[in-house]
């Protein structure tokens, strides 16, 4: 091993390591550039699964809709026999007093 630095040696040295830096930078470069195509791939991801979650979220409006309107149907249909069975319990009521007051 050499025990003395020339300026030629120096300036060797010194071009040797900014040729490894232009490398290591060209590199990086390199990767930058994929990062920015795999961002772009998720951003087109991202605007396929928003439409998609879109259609989701309209179908399941669409199903709770549907499910509320069959509740009050079922619902009107209830209120319905309930007042038919009152109305039946107050005539066999009266028919009973009825009967009761006649014997």
């Amino acid at each position: 091993m050499r025990e003395s630095w020339t300026d030629k040696r120096l300036d060797d040295f010194s071009a040797h390591v900014d040729h490894r830096f232009d490398v290591v930078d060209q590199r990086f470069d390199a990767i930058d550039r994929r990062f920015e195509a795999v961002d772009q791939r998720f951003d087109a991801i991202e605007k396929q699964t928003d439409h998609r979650f879109d259609a989701v979220d309209k179908r399941f409006e669409s199903l709770e809709r549907r499910t509320e309107d069959g509740f009050a149907r079922v619902d009107s249909r209830f209120d319905s026999l309930q007042h038919t069975l009152l109305g039946l319990g107050g005539a066999t009521i009266v028919a009973l007093l009825g009967i009761a007051t006649q014997l």
